[in-house]
């Protein structure tokens, strides 16, 4: 598995394993200990969290079955991400749910991060959502007092648009490290707002989530043109399912792209590390973009 260097001594497997919907997998912990070493076996060492995925659950179902091999948190990168307070069970006194990135909330949020996974600490955190009321001094604040403590390796952003990335950077006193963005061979509108030209820029690699555009992609009818394209580019180039061709799309991109994964199912993990395998033509990759945009180039 190919890695992509974020900073001197952190690197990223460049397709990452996602626990969006881990507690929809109802695995016992002894199941989820199995699909974790399966991803590290594949060469999947990295994992996207956020405190909120499942409503507050799935950091406490991925730390249930690390504690079961604690060992193998040296040999993974650990994801989380923060800034959103969802009405619900765990803040039950709210009426709606709403943006926090205040540095109160984003250190407690930390802290309970660790707790529930049952780590010393994360590699990478991230500001979920963007905070029209962010105060970027703040956000620094919190930033710099989690990274002295030992707590949080590295920092970066999730949904943020070019301008309130250059934003949050202009107040801190080390780099990001990424920004993670919807894209997919659907999803294009990040390729044409700045946002991959910003981090291509700053040397940052991308997260893609949805990279195959939460399943749609397979069964929407508006995608029909370009999942026949797809398949006969899979056909092409050998490649088992048209998964792997979307994911191959991304890859290309000179962004050094990395692919969100989150499926619990080992042989849809198995197809996405395929795609690493697989070479697209600049023709192929522009017939693919044409069969996406409904047209060609200008």
């Amino acid at each position: 598995m190919e890695r992509i260097q974020l900073t001197e001594d952190l690197s990223f497997s460049r397709i990452i394993h996602g626990l969006w919907r881990l507690n929809e997998w109802e695995m016992t912990k002894e199941e989820r200990l199995e699909l974790i070493e399966a991803c590290l076996a594949l060469g999947i060492t990295t994992f996207d969290h956020a405190d909120i995925y499942g409503d507050y659950t799935n950091e406490r179902l991925f730390g249930e079955a690390l504690a079961l091999k604690p060992e193998l948190r040296d040999r993974m990168e650990i994801v989380t991400k923060t800034g959103i307070k969802m009405k619900g069970n765990h803040f039950s006194d709210q009426s709606l749910s709403f943006y926090d990135t205040t540095k109160e909330h984003i250190i407690k949020q930390v802290n309970r991060s660790l707790q529930e996974l049952g780590v010393e600490y994360v590699d990478t955190l991230l500001i979920h959502r963007p905070d029209p009321l962010m105060d970027p001094n703040e956000i620094a604040e919190a930033f710099v007092e989690l990274k002295d403590a030992g707590k949080v390796r590295t920092f970066g952003l999730s949904n943020h648009t070019p301008a309130q990335q250059s934003l949050i950077q202009s107040r801190l006193p080390f780099m990001l490290v990424t920004n993670q963005l919807e894209l997919s061979v659907s999803e294009l509108k990040h390729f044409e707002d700045g946002s991959v030209d910003l981090c291509h820029e700053n040397e940052m690699p991308l997260m893609a989530w949805s990279p195959l555009a939460g399943g749609r992609l397979f069964k929407d009818e508006q995608y029909a043109p370009l999942r026949e394209k797809l398949a006969e580019i899979a056909e092409t180039i050998g490649a088992e399912e048209i998964d792997e061709v979307a994911y191959a799309w991304l890859l290309k991109h000179p962004a050094r792209i990395m692919p969100i994964v989150g499926s619990g199912k080992i042989e849809r993990i198995e197809s996405a590390v395929r795609s690493t395998k697989l070479s697209l033509t600049r023709e192929q990759w522009f017939e693919i973009l044409k069969a996406s945009r409904g047209r060609d180039v200008d």
